[in-house]
């Protein structure tokens, strides 16, 4: 189970901006990530402090050996849970609703972003993809479909060579699985 301080961290909007780089992006120095995410350095070095407290970053050492330069990479590259993981505890599971709301949102506004600029050229060769299905599933079966989707990410994100000269762009996979009503 995750600690909640972990998720309250990558779950504020800029947080979660500055993870979602870290991811795509490996190890970077401050100014680069301030520039990238168009914010203030200062607001960067404070939130990367906030996600080093929570174990989610970690300082770098600055590849070309300046020691005056600010470096931060990813110390995890994801994370599963689910705002159920807190029911005993009120405050925490208060903290992982609005987290999970946070999440879903931006979720959401990704899905929505991209909508409306299928038709820009940049991307006329990429199409996105909606998978869905229905089934019967106990808890502890949801659990192992969550396991095997983040073993799956895992082995497909890095089965992929970022050196054999193709051009990419960054890519969004979303998934949750809950009970429902036909």
């Amino acid at each position: 189970m995750e600690d909640i301080s972990v998720i309250t961290a990558v779950h504020h909007p800029l947080r979660r901006r500055i993870f979602d780089f870290l991811l795509l992006y490996g190890t970077s120095q401050v100014t680069t990530i301030a520039r990238s995410l168009d914010a203030q350095v200062g607001s960067i070095s404070h939130h990367l402090r906030m996600l080093e407290r929570a174990g989610v970053v970690e300082r770098a050492e600055d590849p070309r050996g300046d020691r005056r330069t600010s470096w931060w990479r990813l110390a995890r590259r994801g994370m599963t849970w689910s705002a159920e993981d807190f029911a005993d505890s009120p405050a925490e599971a208060l903290l992982a609703r609005e987290a999970e709301r946070q999440g879903i949102r931006m979720q959401i506004e990704r899905l929505q972003r991209w909508r409306r600029r299928r038709g820009d050229p940049n991307y006329a060769e990429y199409d996105a993809f909606n998978t869905e299905t229905t089934a019967w599933a106990s808890a502890d079966e949801i659990r192992d479909l969550s396991e095997r989707l983040r073993r799956t990410l895992s082995e497909w994100q890095e089965s992929i060579d970022t050196a054999d000269g193709q051009q990419r762009v960054p890519v969004f996979f979303f998934s949750h699985a809950f009970p429902t009503e036909p």
